[in-house]
Parts: C-alpha cells; structure tokens; sequence
C-alpha cells in the first residue's frame, strides 16, 4: 500500500528561488529534509522548537531583525517522513520589498532553519 503524499507548497526566498516545501504543518528543505513546522497562526519553529520567524502570504518566511520579545520554546513535532520535492515548482509570484527592520529567513538565516542531524542549538550528546 502506498502512502499518499500531500501537495507541498514551494516556499520563497525575496530573490524568488524555491527553498523550502510547506506539507502543512511541516516544511522541508530542497532535499526533501524536515527542517521545522508551522503553527495554526503562520508562526515558523525549527526541528528542535525555537521560533524562527513567520509565514507570509507570499509565501516565504520572515522575522524581524531585533526583537525585546522571545517567543517560547515549542515542544517539536514527532519526526515526518522525507518528502520528494515536486519535479516542477511554479515561478514565483511578485514579492514586495521588505522593510529594513525586517529579514528573509531563508535568505539571510537558513541556519536557523537546520535538518535534525545538525544545527547549533542541537543538545550534545553525552
């Protein structure tokens, strides 16, 4: 019996290059790699629950460059299964400028958006 996958939706950088792979709530690097989730209200965290930013209608994933609030820690996802990133991704749709106070994740932070085998924030293992 096959497992049916669920469309997954090409998130963008600014520059319009395909990056990452919404499959509601879980997003996926080019690999086809977990590399965090998504809440109810557009809010992004990474494998390990650290908020990493959000998830605008354009769609890509944004955070604001200095920020006197921290968001709390989640409790991760179980683990999904790799995803095949679709063979054709459509082109991307016209993204506005972002303001300066504000930076594209996935552009200029990927590291924050890290696989589970990796990533600073990782606990070492004793």
């Amino acid at each position: 019996m096959s497992n049916p996958q669920r469309a997954a939706i090409p998130i963008y950088t600014t520059n319009g290059d395909p990056e990452a792979f919404l499959a509601y709530p879980y997003l996926f690097n080019r690999n086809g790699d977990w590399i965090g989730f998504v809440t109810a209200n557009r809010e992004v965290y990474s494998v390990i629950g650290f908020f990493v930013g959000t998830l605008t209608n354009d769609p890509r994933i944004i955070r604001k460059k200095a920020t006197s609030t921290i968001k709390p820690r989640l409790k991760p996802l179980p683990k999904p299964q790799r995803i095949q990133p679709p063979a054709t991704i459509p082109l991307p749709p016209m993204m506005p400028e972002l303001s300066h106070s504000v930076i594209d994740v996935l552009l200029d932070a990927p590291e924050l958006l890290h696989t589970t085998d990796s990533g600073d924030q990782r606990q070492d293992m004793d």
